[in-house]
């Protein structure tokens, strides 16, 4: 931004929040800063992952897994599937997850136990434990500890003799053991087949291998027994079942033909009984005639409807019939009474009506027309003729019909009786039959019953431990160690809510950034000890002082440092803002206490004044005066006094003799609280007018803007402030909040100066292409001397 042309009260915005200036895509360059500066948390963690798991490792005794796998084969057992009543398909995802149930069961996890003695077995009951499930225990017994007791009463365990107790005992080890073993073997599917992988881990593998080969074995042993128990248990029921369905079977065709001969209900060839036919012979017979009914009714009204037309429509509407013999009669009848009709239009159209041809065409024209009339009146008289002998045929076959549905009736209701009994007849009868058929097949299954799974792989003695898995304990230990580091480093990224960067001033408030100012010397001072002697710490004290004065001259005694470098950027940019203006009038201000401000403030008036330049430094902070400390001057008189009784500069100043650098100090006055009511009064105004005929650079070391009021006070006298901002310390928020507070303040800010900068770790939080990046080589145009504790002035 220009400053040259760009007026104080127009500068850019503040922006109201740090999420105003986020981006809205990841910033990846951002992820790749934030990785390398909390590389050092992440690999810390990972270290401690890997040494938890090494120890969980070195702590964990081994584990050895034997594996069967069975075959669930439906085609061993398909004689068993045809015959027995309790077989059920296995073609279902249900019907294998039963299966696997089974295996888990306890009925098969009690055979096992009692097989091998598991209960007996100290390897099995009392595995050696890793030192995490060991602590696991530990708290679960300090838990149970603390809860209550059982309420029985443990007096009377006491009275029961030796021979119960000790059988009571073995029935619990007994039902531990089962519970034991059925949570801890494993039965599993092998991907969408009929396969099931059934494996035990022990630390002992003979154990191991004993317990997969019992487990496989009892499952074998438990599928034959059912499917021989499902035979015989079909067989005895279909026994008693074949009495029964024998004797309901011949009761039942023994009704069927006593019913029949008493009701006389006898059939012919095809089984189908003599009223149905002849009742189906005049219905097909009363059907033919309702045709021939209906066809002879539609021809004579069709043609006596034309003759009740009259004689004139009646060549009109004459339909006639190809298949009655007048039809050519009435057809030659037609033809000639056209041509009459035509020869009649063309003569009385040449020679008019009246002439006599017309006359005599006209005659034989009607008396066509008459006979065609006539011709259709005998027509239709033939025709009533035909529809009275059809409808008399129909109603006397409808007659007949009736009386032979009424006898079909009678027989038809005993026919349904009939039926019914015939139906259960059948009935028992194929089911006496299956029954018998199926008997037969279960006796003979009896003697050779066949499961439905076979082993396809017997358990073998495992060679190595399956647990735990080196590689993939030390891998999930370094994955989780890095998640919890990255966690803290996402942690550490959270809380970090301060100035780090130029780039981070110029988003984050809106103020131009002037440079850095790297960290300086060590503690302000060595602190007591209750040990220290009256004289070491007299020495410790002035040892303090020294180093404080030596803080205050950096930019005089290397006035080729960064240090200097970023000061002498301060004044080119202060100079620009206040380009034409006689004398310049500079507050340095903070927003908290120890940011370095006073150290800024005499290091900047050191470089003016070295550098030619008339320059004045107030120490403008009367109730802190920590610029007066730092430069160890000892005045009776500053500047509170100067402007209460109306002095000058010259009456309280005192000179630099290197330098030549005039400087006001402060000196506190007991509980003074009225300071922004000095620093702003008509005194302070003349002290500051009457120092602007001398000094080109006015430099004020103002008290921060959190805790007190005094640099708003002495804003209108000020013609441009400079803030300082501790690398890392200042929070960017009360930054912010300060300047939208005091936009009077905010606009008079010439920029801002990163103070007490670690540029080892500046780089981490430098850009991919920002200047950060690139510090370790602009090394060779600083020149830098040592501090009086023997450490690099950076």
């Amino acid at each position: 931004m220009n400053y040259a042309n760009f007026p104080l009260d127009k500068r850019m915005p503040l922006p109201n929040s740090d999420q105003e200036n986020g981006e809205d895509f990841i910033d990846v360059e951002q992820l790749l800063g934030m990785a390398a500066r909390q590389a050092k948390a992440v690999a810390v963690c990972a270290i401690i992952g890997l040494f938890l798991g090494v120890l969980y490792l070195q702590t964990t005794p081994p584990k050895y897994q034997s594996v069967s796998s069975v075959l669930i084969d439906e085609g061993l057992n398909k004689i068993v599937d045809d015959i027995s009543a309790a077989s059920t398909t296995m073609q279902t995802d249900s019907a294998i997850l039963s299966q696997i149930e089974i295996l888990t069961s306890t009925r098969l996890a009690a055979v096992v136990v009692d097989k091998l003695k598991l209960d007996q077995n100290d390897a099995f009951m009392n595995p050696p434990q890793s030192a995490l499930a060991t602590g696991v225990g530990f708290v679960r017994g300090l838990i149970q500890s603390v809860r209550p007791g059982s309420p029985a009463d443990s007096g009377d365990i006491t009275k029961i003799d030796a021979a119960t107790r000790e059988a009571m005992m073995a029935t619990s080890r007994r039902d531990y053991a089962i519970l034991k073993l059925q949570s801890e073997v494993k039965a599993e599917r092998v991907g969408r087949s009929f396969v099931i992988t059934l494996s035990y881990q022990a630390t002992d593998p003979a154990l191991a291998n004993a317990v997969t080969k019992a487990y496989a074995d009892a499952y074998l042993a438990d599928q034959l027994d059912a499917s021989f128990d499902a035979t015989e248990r079909a067989a005895v029921w279909l026994q008693g079942r074949l009495t029964e369905l024998r004797e309901s079977s011949q009761a039942a065709s023994l009704a069927v033909e006593t019913f029949r001969a008493q009701h006389g209900l006898a059939a012919n060839s095809d089984g189908q009984l003599m009223s149905d036919k002849q009742l189906s012979d005049l219905n097909a017979q009363l059907i033919v005639a309702q045709a021939d009914t209906a066809r002879a009714s539609a021809r004579y009204q069709q043609y006596k409807t034309i003759i009740e037309s009259g004689s004139d429509n009646a060549f009109k509407d004459a339909a006639i019939s190809s298949d009655q013999p007048s039809s050519s009669v009435i057809a030659a009848l037609k033809t000639r009474y056209l041509a009459v009709s035509k020869r009649l239009q063309d003569v009385e159209a040449n020679f008019g009506s009246e002439h006599p041809q017309a006359v005599a065409l006209a005659k034989e024209k009607a008396d066509i027309s008459t006979q065609i009339f006539g011709e259709l009146k005998q027509l239709t008289e033939s025709y009533r003729n035909e529809y009275e002998v059809a409808l008399a045929r129909e109603t006397a076959l409808r007659a007949n019909v009736a009386a032979a549905q009424g006898k079909s009736s009678i027989d038809n209701q005993s026919r349904v009786q009939l039926r019914d009994l015939d139906q259960k007849a059948t009935a028992l009868t194929t089911l006496y039959q299956t029954f018998l058929g199926r008997y037969e097949e279960a006796a003979q299954q009896q003697s050779f019953p066949v499961g439905k799974i076979r082993i396809i792989s017997d358990a073998s003695m495992p060679r190595t431990a399956s647990s735990p898995r080196t590689v993939v304990v030390l891998g999930l230990s370094l994955v989780l160690g890095l998640l919890m580091g990255a966690g803290l480093g996402g942690l550490n990224e959270f809380n970090e809510r301060f100035f780090r960067t130029g780039e981070d001033v110029r988003d984050r408030v809106g103020l131009k950034f002037l440079g850095y100012l790297p960290k300086i010397g060590g503690k302000l001072g060595k602190q007591e000890k209750p040990g220290d002697t009256q004289a070491d710490s007299k020495a410790a004290n002035s040892m303090a002082a020294a180093e404080n004065r030596a803080r205050m001259r950096v930019s005089i005694e290397s006035p080729a440092s960064m240090f200097s470098e970023t000061l002498r950027s301060a004044k080119i940019a202060f100079d620009v803002v206040m380009e034409g203006q006689g004398s310049r009038v500079i507050g340095i201000i903070s927003v908290l206490p120890g940011e370095g401000k006073s150290t800024v403030a005499a290091n900047l008036a050191g470089l003016l004044a070295a550098n030619g330049a008339r320059t004045l430094l107030i120490d403008g902070d009367l109730r802190n005066p920590g610029l007066s400390r730092g430069l160890g001057m000892e005045a009776e008189q500053g500047l509170m006094e100067a402007v209460v009784s109306g002095q000058t500069w010259q009456s309280v100043g005192k000179i630099d003799r290197q330098t030549k650098l005039a400087i006001v100090p402060a000196v506190p006055r007991g509980h003074f609280s009225h300071t922004s009511e000095l620093l702003s009064s008509a005194g302070m105004r003349r002290f500051i007018e009457n120092a602007k005929e001398t000094f080109e650079y006015i430099v004020v070391d103002l008290p921060p803007l959190g805790p007190v009021v005094d640099a708003k006070a002495f804003a209108p006298l000020a013609d441009g402030f400079v803030l300082v901002t501790e690398w890392g310390r200042t929070p960017r928020a009360m930054v912010q909040s300060l300047l939208n507070s005091e936009p009077y303040i905010a606009n008079k800010i010439v920029g801002v100066v990163l103070n007490k900068v670690d540029l080892k770790k500046l780089a981490r939080y430098g850009s991919l292409g920002g200047s950060e990046k690139f510090f370790d080589r602009y090394s060779s145009y600083y020149l830098e001397k040592s501090d009086v504790r023997g450490k690099e002035t950076v």
